[in-house]
């Protein structure tokens, strides 16, 4: 919130003067979502905008009447339940109807659940309903109560999975889920020394919480931040460090966070390896649920990779959630660091949160030798072409090496690979990157000036521009290593020093 009618969300700065700034048609919905969220009452240094927090409270209960318009859809409804009601919780005075608005919100929520989206839309519905249900008394409140507790009940040991990941498979979406359960644990705490008088499963939460930040330990690059697979970006969820330190303070740190080998995320498909200075990511496992990929792209046997604490192979990120060719784009498989056969999307991704069919992956294999680590797994996402192509992706990552060889299987007209630099990494190149030559064997340089090879067989490989999506409304220019197979086979060697 810049003023009291000025904010920031996704990048982008807008004013909100009049009633219709709320649901205003020509600004992008996930931007009025944001706007509906009241996220900044309890942000760093909001109690020094607490005038301006009155002024758009009372505004906002002024100017959009129950169950019209954008802020009173179930979602941004559930955020708001929640801040508000922590906003009281700290001390905050609200204006004399805040409290009457809180409670027609809650009674419309309870209404309307989100069912037919699922994920983590209804896991944050169900949240709202609890924290509006301990917040008011009476038997309406108590009936808010029954119902959140009845959809976390379901959803919780739903949506966590044994090894600690959220079903969505996206770490940004997991960051926001981690944070709902921290809150509930911290919620259902203070209802007395006894959660389980109010039915509350806090001993199953706490148990979850534990994995998910285990998992979350084991999804960060040595920057501190996550890998950005499927649907995510920075800026949105809590940084992982202020929710270790959230988890941390209630006595839920899931330990620490890898330091070296492989850690395989079975359940949802990640393997985190790291070799000394090296960390890499690889995603072997399905988009995502299979009655909710709305989230997922067609990314499958992508990776990223981060040397010395520098990212140098990234994920593509996502700029946005309106329908577009750049969402389309950047949902698809030649956005990411996998192969591309025909010109085809591994998993037909469509609109903005659909999927037609899915690239399942199969023999995954891992083997452990001194000094190497080697992953083999393959996908059947293009044996829906005629030429009926699998795809079989080897990483061979060793001390100060990465080899990944790529085998396609039966008939195709063409394939391509790519793998796209961190913007860092491309800046540092730049004088490299501008000669533009086709070439069998290059390089790229560290910020630091430290130098990356790598070499092509059989084809060879060009850098193309490309761009990087690291938080929603924002591209960085970058650059793209991209090349064609000369057979049915291509192979990449990379190497630091």
């Amino acid at each position: 919130m810049l003023g009291p009618a000025c904010y920031r969300f996704l990048n982008v700065e807008r004013g909100v003067d009049g009633p219709s700034g709320w649901n205003d048609p020509s600004v992008p919905k996930l931007w009025l979502y944001n706007l509906h969220y009241f996220d900044d009452l309890n942000a760093a240094g909001s109690e020094v905008r607490q005038d301006w927090h009155n002024s758009v409270l009372r505004r906002w209960i002024a100017e959009n009447p129950p169950a019209s318009g954008n802020g009173w859809e179930p979602y941004p409804t559930s955020l708001r339940i929640v801040n508000w009601i922590k906003w009281v919780f700290s001390g905050r005075m609200p204006p004399e109807n805040a409290i009457h608005s809180l409670a027609v919100q809650a009674r419309c929520l309870a209404s309307r659940v989100e069912t037919h989206l699922l994920g983590n839309h209804l896991f944050a519905n169900g949240k709202a309903l609890v924290f509006a249900g301990l917040f008011f008394t009476g038997e309406e409140a108590r009936g808010w109560f029954a119902k959140g507790l009845e959809i976390l009940r379901r959803e919780v040991p739903e949506q966590v999975l044994v090894d600690g990941g959220h079903f969505e498979r996206s770490p940004m979406y997991h960051s926001l889920i981690l944070e709902d359960l921290l809150d509930l644990v911290n919620l259902a705490r203070l209802c007395g020394d006894d959660p389980e008088s109010f039915r509350i499963p806090v001993r199953e939460w706490e148990e979850a919480a534990v994995r998910m930040v285990a998992w979350l330990r084991a999804m960060c690059h040595p920057d501190g931040e996550i890998a950005l697979f499927n649907d995510s970006v920075f800026g949105i969820a809590p940084t992982p460090e202020e929710l270790f330190s959230y988890a941390s303070r209630l006595g839920l740190d899931g330990g620490c966070r890898p330091s070296r080998g492989v850690t395989h995320l079975k359940e949802s498909g990640y393997i985190r390896i790291q070799e000394e200075s090296a960390v890499l990511f690889l995603d072997v496992g399905p988009l995502g649920p299979d009655y909710q990929p709305g989230h997922g792209h067609a990314d499958t046997l992508s990776f990223e990779l981060s040397v010395n604490g520098q990212r140098v192979i990234v994920d593509t990120g996502t700029s946005q959630y309106d329908e577009s060719p750049e969402r389309l784009f950047e949902r698809g498989t030649a956005a990411h660091n996998t192969v591309v056969v025909d010109g085809q999307d591994s998993s037909e991704v469509w609109g903005s949160f659909r999927v037609a069919r899915r690239a399942m992956p199969f023999g995954l294999r891992v083997v452990e030798e001194k000094g190497a680590t080697i992953i083999e797994c393959s996908h059947d996402g293009y044996r829906r072409l005629p030429g009926k192509v699998t795809h079989c992706r080897v990483w061979n990552f060793g001390k100060n090496t990465l080899v990944v060889e790529d085998r396609l299987e039966s008939r195709f007209a063409s394939a391509r690979f790519g793998l796209l630099l961190d913007p860092a990494v491309a800046r540092a190149s730049k004088a490299i990157l501008e000669r533009g030559e086709t070439s069998s064997v290059g390089g790229w340089k560290f910020p630091c000036g430290a130098t990356i090879d790598w070499r092509l067989e059989p084809g060879s490989g060009r850098h193309e521009a490309a761009e990087y999506h690291p938080e929603f409304g924002l591209s960085n220019k970058t650059v793209r290593l991209a090349g064609d197979f000369a057979g049915n086979r291509n192979r990449i060697e990379i190497g630091w020093f």
